[in-house]
């Protein structure tokens, strides 16, 4: 649920903050009162494209910042997969767009704008002004349908994804396969090539490393030389000068006199601890330095064999590792040229094996869609009943290509409609006029409310070509939808609005210079006195007044007997 909107500098907005309820959230105001930048900066805030020109004039940059609470598991388990801390189930989302620069932040840690994306699609649903205009597209349609069929198809379809993916790589296989004997014999007479440059070598996995290690310590013997010989003779071989010389003779002072004072007593032990420990590493230093003596044909046979690995590993692979798989994969290629027509017929019986399940599974796709297709139709219906469509026919066609094989299996949707008596049912994209899209897809979103992980459902102007009953309707489907999702809805109808559980106005304000938006909850007068002003009295009279009273008792007397029957 969104429980927060704060936005400032941005487009009109100068600052503004509104705090959203539960079930139906209206917003009107009037046309050109920056209604649609709400919406805007809502879609901003989750990731979509920002640029500078919507940066208030004046401000350096825009802010926004949207205080969800996390109400399904699916939201819960998006934030894990982010990395997001949710203690007490609240997800904060904050974005700051300035010139050349956007930084998004969800709960204090940043992430990017597609990240930003994945969250809203768990959290919010968005329905644009022309949103409906795709439920023309047989892609829109399929989704829905499959939406509808939720967790039973979901598991098949994803074990359909990854034999499709298995089936399109051994065709791929296939059709690379498909070469001419010359050709064969000059990719084994190459591979050969490799395999004895890299046989011959004799490769062991981490040498490559021993042998740079080892070629540092040797190019660099006489300085390491050098200056171990400097350090070993610091420690103990400087006549007097020594530190083991001094160290010994500091200990020897103060052995002299402790017996006069317990607390010198520390003091000579840790000498003695110093003592001893600068003699192991002088004698330590000694056994390095006999060890450092190598001969110059050692140092000839490590930088010869580094240069023939370095050699290898610029042409298959950049490291010891690489090359050793790489020289597995050819050897396997080589088995399958040398043994060409068993290959060619072990890939096509794979093929054929891969195909056979992919299209068993196509089928129990297809049989779930069908048996839910025609609930969906029955729903549809109901729905479409209530939103005033008398004499309505709808139709979902499932059409089966065995040879048009997809990730989602082999079929395709088309959802048919007639809106007249004597009509026969046609593509939705034939029939629908604008006002019935967006009654359609209203009652879609009706439907699928149970099936719907999404809590926060956003219409912008769902009130399009639509008016009087009609009007009516739709805001009691609103009102129903309500009741399972918080719904924050745009709209110029007095109609749609009366249902509100909450009630916004937009509004611009001009003063002297300059021009801003804000956002207000309105009273129970207030609302009424909107509702008014929809209904088209430029003038507050009692009559119109008196109208936009009675359509709100109507409307809180349809809400109630709507909660009695589901008592």
């Amino acid at each position: 649920m969104l429980n927060s909107l704060h936005v400032k500098n941005l487009a009109l907005i100068e600052e503004t903050e509104v705090e959203f309820g539960n079930g139906l959230n209206i917003l009107t105001g009037e046309t050109g009162a920056g209604k649609s930048i709400i919406i805007g900066s809502i879609n901003l805030a989750l990731g979509a494209k920002a640029d500078k020109d919507m940066i208030r004039t004046g401000a350096e940059s825009a802010f926004i910042e949207l205080v969800f609470t996390l109400d399904s598991e699916a939201q819960r388990e998006k934030c894990r997969e982010l990395m997001l801390d949710t203690e007490d189930d609240m997800l904060v989302i904050t974005r700051r767009i300035a010139a050349g620069k956007s930084l998004c932040r969800a709960n204090g840690e940043t992430v990017t704008a597609k990240q930003l994306k994945e969250l809203a699609g768990v959290l919010i649903d968005v329905y644009g002004q022309h949103e409906h205009q795709s439920l023309t597209a047989a892609k829109k349609q399929f989704e829905i349908l499959d939406n509808f069929c939720g967790a039973e198809l979901e598991g098949i379809k994803k074990e359909l994804a990854g034999e499709y993916k298995r089936y399109k790589e051994l065709l791929r296989e296939w059709e690379d396969a498909d070469t001419g004997s010359a050709s064969r014999q000059k990719e084994s007479d190459l591979i050969e090539f490799e395999l004895k440059e890299i046989e011959e070598a004799q490769l062991a996995a981490g040498e490559d490393e021993l042998l740079e290690a080892d070629y540092r310590r040797m190019a660099n013997g006489r300085k390491i030389l050098e200056n171990v010989s400097s350090a070993a003779y610091l420690l103990g071989n400087a006549e007097g000068e020594s530190i083991s010389e001094m160290t010994g003779r500091a200990l020897r002072e103060l052995k002299s006199v402790e017996a006069y004072d317990e607390t010198l007593s520390g003091f000579t032990e840790q000498l003695s601890q110093i003592e001893e420990l600068v003699l192991d590493v002088r004698r330590e230093l000694s056994d390095y330095q006999e060890g450092l003596e190598f001969e110059p044909e050692e140092f000839d046979r490590t930088q010869r064999r580094l240069d023939l690995i370095n050699h290898l590993k610029s042409k298959y692979g950049n490291t010891i590792e690489e090359i050793l798989a790489y020289e597995k994969r050819q050897s396997e290629r080589l088995l399958k040229l040398s043994n060409y027509d068993a290959y060619l017929e072990d890939l096509r019986r794979e093929i054929d094996t891969v195909k056979e399940k992919l299209l068993a599974l196509c089928r129990r796709a297809s049989n779930i869609r069908r048996e839910q297709a025609k609930t969906l139709e029955e729903k549809m219906l109901e729905a479409l009943h209530d939103l005033n469509f008398l004499d309505v026919e709808f139709q979902i066609e499932i059409r089966s290509d065995e040879e048009q094989i997809h990730a989602d299996g082999f079929d395709e949707t088309v959802f048919l409609i007639s809106t007249n008596p004597g009509e026969p049912v046609r593509p939705l994209a034939n029939v629908a006029s604008g006002g019935e899209l967006s009654r359609i897809m209203l009652g879609l979103k009706t439907v699928m409310a149970e099936k719907d992980a999404v809590d926060t459902l956003i219409f912008d102007e769902i009130d399009a070509g639509i008016s009087g009953k009609t009007a009516w309707q739709v805001s009691k489907k609103l009102a129903l939808l309500g009741r399972e999702h918080q719904i924050i809805c745009i709209t110029h109808l007095a109609q749609i609005a009366a249902m509100a559980d909450v009630h916004f106005k937009i509004e611009k304000k001009q003063e002297e210079n300059h021009t801003s938006t804000g956002i207000f909850r309105l009273n129970e007068t207030e609302s009424t006195n909107e509702l008014a002003r929809l209904l088209g009295s430029d003038l507050l009279t009692q009559a119109a007044v008196s109208n936009a009273k009675e359509m709100k008792e109507l409307a809180e007397r349809t809400k109630a007997a709507r909660k009695k029957t589901e008592k």
